[in-house]
Protein backbone atom coordinates (compact mmCIF):
# COMPACT_ATOMS: atom_id res chain seq x y z
CA UNK A 1 0.00 0.00 0.00
CA UNK A 2 1.42 3.59 -0.51
CA UNK A 3 1.75 6.10 2.60
CA UNK A 4 1.97 9.75 2.59
CA UNK A 5 5.62 10.22 1.93
CA UNK A 6 6.14 8.17 -0.75
CA UNK A 7 2.65 8.21 -2.37
CA UNK A 8 1.82 10.67 -5.95
CA UNK A 9 -0.76 11.56 -7.48
CA UNK A 10 -1.01 9.18 -11.39
CA UNK A 11 0.10 11.65 -13.91
CA UNK A 12 -2.23 9.88 -16.41
CA UNK A 13 -5.41 8.55 -14.14
CA UNK A 14 -5.08 11.13 -11.54
CA UNK A 15 -5.06 8.25 -8.48
CA UNK A 16 -3.25 7.94 -5.60
CA UNK A 17 -0.17 5.55 -5.94
CA UNK A 18 3.25 4.43 -4.93
CA UNK A 19 6.11 6.34 -6.54
CA UNK A 20 7.80 3.35 -6.68
CA UNK A 21 5.67 1.31 -9.14
CA UNK A 22 6.73 -0.10 -12.15
CA UNK A 23 3.24 0.29 -13.67
CA UNK A 24 0.03 2.55 -12.45
CA UNK A 25 -2.88 -0.53 -11.16
CA UNK A 26 -5.96 1.81 -12.51
CA UNK A 27 -4.59 2.94 -15.65
CA UNK A 28 -1.45 1.16 -16.81
CA UNK A 29 0.65 4.14 -17.51
CA UNK A 30 4.35 2.78 -17.02
CA UNK A 31 6.64 3.95 -13.84
CA UNK A 32 3.93 6.87 -12.81
CA UNK A 33 6.72 8.09 -10.65
CA UNK A 34 8.99 9.34 -13.02
CA UNK A 35 10.21 12.80 -12.44
CA UNK A 36 9.78 13.40 -16.18
CA UNK A 37 6.21 12.93 -16.05
CA UNK A 38 5.77 14.55 -13.30
CA UNK A 39 6.82 18.45 -14.16
CA UNK A 40 3.97 21.30 -15.01
CA UNK A 41 4.57 20.57 -19.33
CA UNK A 42 4.16 16.98 -18.59
CA UNK A 43 1.51 17.15 -16.30
CA UNK A 44 -0.23 19.36 -18.49
CA UNK A 45 -0.16 16.87 -21.43
CA UNK A 46 -1.24 14.10 -19.71
CA UNK A 47 -3.77 15.84 -17.48
CA UNK A 48 -6.73 15.51 -19.65
CA UNK A 49 -8.73 18.29 -17.72
CA UNK A 50 -5.78 21.10 -17.47
CA UNK A 51 -5.34 20.04 -21.52
CA UNK A 52 -8.44 21.40 -22.49
CA UNK A 53 -7.67 24.76 -20.41
CA UNK A 54 -4.48 25.24 -22.25
CA UNK A 55 -5.56 25.08 -25.49
CA UNK A 56 -8.85 26.81 -24.15
CA UNK A 57 -6.07 29.79 -22.93
CA UNK A 58 -3.63 29.42 -26.31
CA UNK A 59 -7.33 29.95 -28.11
CA UNK A 60 -7.74 32.99 -25.98
CA UNK A 61 -4.68 34.22 -26.62
CA UNK A 62 -4.21 34.13 -30.13
CA UNK A 63 -7.36 35.80 -30.41
CA UNK A 64 -6.27 38.90 -27.90
CA UNK A 65 -3.09 39.06 -30.21
CA UNK A 66 -5.01 39.44 -33.30
CA UNK A 67 -7.34 42.07 -32.14
CA UNK A 68 -3.73 43.87 -30.54
CA UNK A 69 -2.08 43.36 -34.08
CA UNK A 70 -4.79 44.91 -36.22
CA UNK A 71 -8.30 46.43 -33.54
CA UNK A 72 -11.09 47.16 -35.75
CA UNK A 73 -11.21 46.99 -39.74
CA UNK A 74 -13.13 44.69 -41.78
CA UNK A 75 -13.29 40.72 -40.17
CA UNK A 76 -13.21 38.26 -42.58
CA UNK A 77 -17.36 37.33 -42.56
CA UNK A 78 -20.36 39.82 -42.48
CA UNK A 79 -21.66 36.56 -40.26
CA UNK A 80 -22.69 37.63 -36.49
CA UNK A 81 -19.79 35.78 -35.04
CA UNK A 82 -17.65 38.86 -36.53
CA UNK A 83 -18.41 40.70 -33.77
CA UNK A 84 -15.23 42.26 -31.92
CA UNK A 85 -13.33 41.34 -35.42
CA UNK A 86 -9.59 41.47 -35.83
CA UNK A 87 -9.15 42.79 -39.19
CA UNK A 88 -8.60 39.94 -41.72
CA UNK A 89 -4.82 41.29 -42.38
CA UNK A 90 -4.40 40.48 -38.32
CA UNK A 91 -5.63 37.51 -39.49
CA UNK A 92 -3.99 36.30 -42.59
CA UNK A 93 -0.33 37.31 -40.49
CA UNK A 94 -0.85 35.33 -38.16
CA UNK A 95 -2.05 32.28 -40.07
CA UNK A 96 -5.76 32.31 -41.60
CA UNK A 97 -5.64 29.38 -44.11
CA UNK A 98 -7.58 28.63 -47.43
CA UNK A 99 -6.49 29.11 -51.50
CA UNK A 100 -5.29 32.38 -50.55
CA UNK A 101 -2.77 32.20 -47.88
CA UNK A 102 -1.70 28.79 -49.11
CA UNK A 103 -1.53 28.86 -53.48
CA UNK A 104 -0.61 32.58 -53.44
CA UNK A 105 1.54 32.21 -50.69
CA UNK A 106 2.83 29.13 -49.93
CA UNK A 107 1.83 29.40 -46.08
CA UNK A 108 1.01 25.47 -45.64
CA UNK A 109 1.63 25.56 -42.03
CA UNK A 110 -1.70 27.51 -41.77
CA UNK A 111 -3.62 24.47 -41.76
CA UNK A 112 -2.06 24.28 -38.20
CA UNK A 113 -2.23 27.77 -37.05
CA UNK A 114 -5.91 28.74 -37.78
CA UNK A 115 -7.61 26.57 -35.97
CA UNK A 116 -6.34 28.97 -32.71
CA UNK A 117 -7.23 32.22 -34.77
CA UNK A 118 -11.23 33.60 -34.60
CA UNK A 119 -13.25 36.24 -36.14
CA UNK A 120 -15.11 37.88 -33.07
CA UNK A 121 -15.94 37.18 -29.90
CA UNK A 122 -18.70 35.64 -30.33
CA UNK A 123 -17.29 33.07 -33.11
CA UNK A 124 -14.43 32.12 -29.94
CA UNK A 125 -16.92 31.95 -27.40
CA UNK A 126 -18.93 29.23 -28.97
CA UNK A 127 -16.18 27.56 -29.97
CA UNK A 128 -14.52 27.23 -26.71
CA UNK A 129 -18.17 26.07 -24.90
CA UNK A 130 -18.24 23.59 -27.84
CA UNK A 131 -14.57 22.36 -26.76
CA UNK A 132 -14.75 23.08 -23.02
CA UNK A 133 -17.35 19.98 -23.01
CA UNK A 134 -16.11 17.34 -25.75
CA UNK A 135 -12.31 17.82 -24.85
CA UNK A 136 -12.57 15.88 -21.30
CA UNK A 137 -15.02 13.93 -22.92
CA UNK A 138 -12.31 12.56 -25.51
CA UNK A 139 -9.69 12.94 -23.10
CA UNK A 140 -11.52 10.10 -20.76
CA UNK A 141 -12.66 7.88 -23.41
CA UNK A 142 -9.02 8.22 -25.72
CA UNK A 143 -6.68 9.64 -23.04
CA UNK A 144 -5.20 12.76 -23.42
CA UNK A 145 -2.31 11.95 -26.05
CA UNK A 146 -4.84 10.88 -28.75
CA UNK A 147 -6.87 13.77 -27.91
CA UNK A 148 -4.14 16.26 -29.11
CA UNK A 149 -3.41 13.63 -32.01
CA UNK A 150 -7.46 13.85 -33.19
CA UNK A 151 -7.93 17.62 -32.32
CA UNK A 152 -4.51 18.85 -34.12
CA UNK A 153 -5.22 16.24 -37.21
CA UNK A 154 -8.78 16.68 -37.04
CA UNK A 155 -8.35 20.25 -37.82
CA UNK A 156 -5.67 20.23 -39.76
CA UNK A 157 -7.22 17.87 -42.18
CA UNK A 158 -11.07 19.63 -41.91
CA UNK A 159 -8.77 23.03 -43.08
CA UNK A 160 -7.07 20.81 -46.32
CA UNK A 161 -10.43 19.95 -47.31
CA UNK A 162 -11.91 23.28 -47.33
CA UNK A 163 -8.68 24.14 -49.16
CA UNK A 164 -9.20 20.94 -51.55
CA UNK A 165 -13.00 22.56 -52.31
CA UNK A 166 -11.74 26.13 -52.85
CA UNK A 167 -12.60 27.69 -49.73
CA UNK A 168 -10.40 31.32 -49.87
CA UNK A 169 -9.90 32.44 -46.63
CA UNK A 170 -10.70 30.76 -42.92
CA UNK A 171 -10.32 30.13 -39.52
CA UNK A 172 -11.51 28.96 -36.28
CA UNK A 173 -11.66 26.17 -33.95
CA UNK A 174 -14.54 24.33 -35.20
CA UNK A 175 -12.81 22.01 -38.03
CA UNK A 176 -10.43 20.45 -34.66
CA UNK A 177 -13.74 20.83 -32.71
CA UNK A 178 -15.57 18.61 -35.08
CA UNK A 179 -12.35 16.56 -34.78
CA UNK A 180 -13.65 15.39 -31.80
CA UNK A 181 -17.31 14.94 -32.84
CA UNK A 182 -16.15 12.30 -35.51
CA UNK A 183 -14.15 10.86 -32.77
CA UNK A 184 -16.64 10.04 -30.12
CA UNK A 185 -19.38 9.02 -33.22
CA UNK A 186 -16.35 6.24 -33.94
CA UNK A 187 -16.12 5.65 -30.29
CA UNK A 188 -20.20 5.95 -29.07
CA UNK A 189 -20.66 3.29 -32.60
CA UNK A 190 -18.31 0.97 -32.12
CA UNK A 191 -19.03 0.59 -28.34
CA UNK A 192 -22.64 0.19 -28.38
CA UNK A 193 -24.39 -0.67 -25.88
CA UNK A 194 -27.34 1.84 -23.83
CA UNK A 195 -23.83 4.60 -23.28
CA UNK A 196 -22.97 4.60 -26.80
CA UNK A 197 -26.17 4.42 -28.17
CA UNK A 198 -27.28 7.70 -26.08
CA UNK A 199 -23.60 9.13 -26.80
CA UNK A 200 -24.57 9.12 -30.10
CA UNK A 201 -27.73 10.11 -30.74
CA UNK A 202 -27.17 13.11 -28.64
CA UNK A 203 -23.51 14.04 -30.49
CA UNK A 204 -25.44 12.97 -33.97
CA UNK A 205 -27.92 15.21 -33.22
CA UNK A 206 -25.23 18.05 -31.99
CA UNK A 207 -23.64 17.38 -35.82
CA UNK A 208 -27.32 17.37 -37.83
CA UNK A 209 -28.06 20.56 -36.54
CA UNK A 210 -24.11 21.85 -36.41
CA UNK A 211 -24.54 21.52 -40.14
CA UNK A 212 -28.21 23.03 -40.67
CA UNK A 213 -26.89 26.14 -38.94
CA UNK A 214 -24.12 26.10 -41.05
CA UNK A 215 -26.47 26.06 -44.25
CA UNK A 216 -28.46 29.07 -42.92
CA UNK A 217 -26.04 31.28 -41.23
CA UNK A 218 -23.28 32.66 -44.11
CA UNK A 219 -19.90 32.62 -43.16
CA UNK A 220 -19.94 28.97 -42.02
CA UNK A 221 -17.00 26.81 -43.16
CA UNK A 222 -18.81 23.26 -43.55
CA UNK A 223 -15.95 21.76 -45.38
CA UNK A 224 -13.88 22.47 -42.36
CA UNK A 225 -16.59 21.09 -40.19
CA UNK A 226 -17.31 17.78 -42.52
CA UNK A 227 -13.22 17.36 -42.96
CA UNK A 228 -12.67 17.77 -39.55
CA UNK A 229 -15.43 14.79 -38.62
CA UNK A 230 -14.43 12.20 -41.56
CA UNK A 231 -10.73 12.75 -40.22
CA UNK A 232 -11.57 12.50 -36.34
CA UNK A 233 -13.71 9.14 -36.84
CA UNK A 234 -10.76 7.73 -39.04
CA UNK A 235 -8.58 8.31 -36.40
CA UNK A 236 -10.60 7.03 -33.75
CA UNK A 237 -10.53 4.00 -35.52
CA UNK A 238 -6.97 3.73 -36.26
CA UNK A 239 -6.18 4.70 -32.72
CA UNK A 240 -8.55 2.90 -30.41
CA UNK A 241 -10.00 4.03 -27.22
CA UNK A 242 -9.32 2.93 -24.24
CA UNK A 243 -12.00 0.00 -23.72
CA UNK A 244 -10.05 -1.24 -26.35
CA UNK A 245 -6.19 -0.29 -26.35
CA UNK A 246 -4.10 1.66 -23.97
CA UNK A 247 -2.22 4.52 -25.20
CA UNK A 248 1.09 3.48 -26.77
CA UNK A 249 4.58 5.20 -26.89
CA UNK A 250 3.45 6.24 -30.44
CA UNK A 251 0.71 7.42 -28.95
CA UNK A 252 2.56 10.00 -26.82
CA UNK A 253 5.28 10.58 -29.97
CA UNK A 254 2.28 11.70 -32.54
CA UNK A 255 1.02 14.12 -29.96
CA UNK A 256 4.44 15.55 -29.14
CA UNK A 257 4.52 15.83 -33.17
CA UNK A 258 1.21 17.09 -32.86
CA UNK A 259 2.05 19.78 -30.32
CA UNK A 260 5.69 20.98 -31.62
CA UNK A 261 4.12 21.84 -35.15
CA UNK A 262 1.50 23.18 -33.73
CA UNK A 263 3.91 25.66 -31.45
CA UNK A 264 5.86 26.28 -34.53
CA UNK A 265 2.64 27.81 -36.55
CA UNK A 266 1.56 29.86 -33.87
CA UNK A 267 5.05 31.06 -33.42
CA UNK A 268 5.62 31.86 -37.05
CA UNK A 269 2.70 33.51 -37.43
CA UNK A 270 3.12 35.91 -34.27
CA UNK A 271 6.77 36.03 -35.69
CA UNK A 272 5.11 37.52 -39.04
CA UNK A 273 2.74 39.83 -37.71
CA UNK A 274 5.80 41.49 -35.05
CA UNK A 275 8.09 41.80 -38.25
CA UNK A 276 5.01 43.55 -40.41
CA UNK A 277 4.36 45.96 -37.39
CA UNK A 278 8.26 47.07 -37.28
CA UNK A 279 8.64 47.16 -41.04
Amino acid sequence: MTNGRNSILCPNCRRLVSRDVDRCPYCGIARPGAWWKNTVLTRGLLDGEQLVRTIIAVNIGMFVLSLAFRPGGPGISPSPFALLSPGSESLFLLGATGTIPIDQYGRLWTLFAANYLHAGILHIFFNMMAFSQLGPLVASEYGSSRMIVIYTLGGAGGYLVSYLAGVPFTIGASAAVCGLIGAILYYAKSRGGVYGSQLYRQVGAWTVGLFLFGFLVGGINNWAHGGGIAVGAALGYLMGYRERREETLLHKMLAGACVLLTLLALAWGVGSALFYRLT
